[in-house]
């Protein structure tokens, strides 16, 4: 197959995930956005050392507190979350993506990035969205990496954690992901 193909059918499939999603994953109120996401952070602070340790020096964290992937051959995620700055809510945004491959099964799971730099925040705010894997260098931590970091090696642009996964879902792939900011 060619990338070119693949890479249409990678956009088609993040157009119209939304569509095919269950309504209580898409669409939730402003009020709804900020209950859930807050939550979701407060958890992954309480929870996650690491977490709290990158909240202290991030200029901003943005939090998906649910996402929905589910797949089979071809896939797609999506969630809707909150960017705060110094604690307050400034911004909405969605996360959509798209993959195919090998691939089966269906999870939710929640998702923060901590910005570290205000370059990465105007790269976040970009008219195009913000691509996962294109422009700043986005870190996934996991329990090895977190044991690792402190505030003295903290190099990186963005720090990702996922948290809370329910569902399984297997496989291999290609994959894209792509961030926009909502008129909420």
């Amino acid at each position: 197959m060619n990338t070119a193909f693949l890479k249409n059918l990678l956009v088609t499939l993040a157009v119209a995930l939304p569509l095919v999603l269950p309504s209580s994953a898409l669409g939730a109120s402003k009020s709804e956005l900020n209950a859930s996401s807050k939550a979701a952070l407060d958890r992954l602070l309480a929870e996650a050392p690491v977490a709290a340790t990158l909240n202290g020096k991030a200029v901003a964290v943005l939090v998906f507190p649910s996402i929905t992937k589910a797949g089979f051959m071809v896939g797609g995620q999506y969630g809707e979350g909150v960017l705060y700055e110094r604690g307050k809510p400034v911004g909405y945004y969605n996360t959509a993506g798209a993959s195919y491959g090998l691939q089966i099964g269906a999870q939710q799971y929640g998702y923060a990035m901590f910005f570290m730099t205000r370059a990465a925040v105007e790269s976040l705010n970009s008219a195009e969205g913000f691509e996962v894997g294109i422009g700043p260098s986005v870190v996934v931590i996991d329990e090895g990496v977190g044991k690792n970091l402190t505030t003295k090696n903290m190099t990186d642009d963005v720090y990702a954690i996922v948290f809370g996964q329910k569902g399984l879902m297997a496989g291999i792939g290609i994959q894209g992901n792509k961030i926009t900011k909502l008129n909420k």
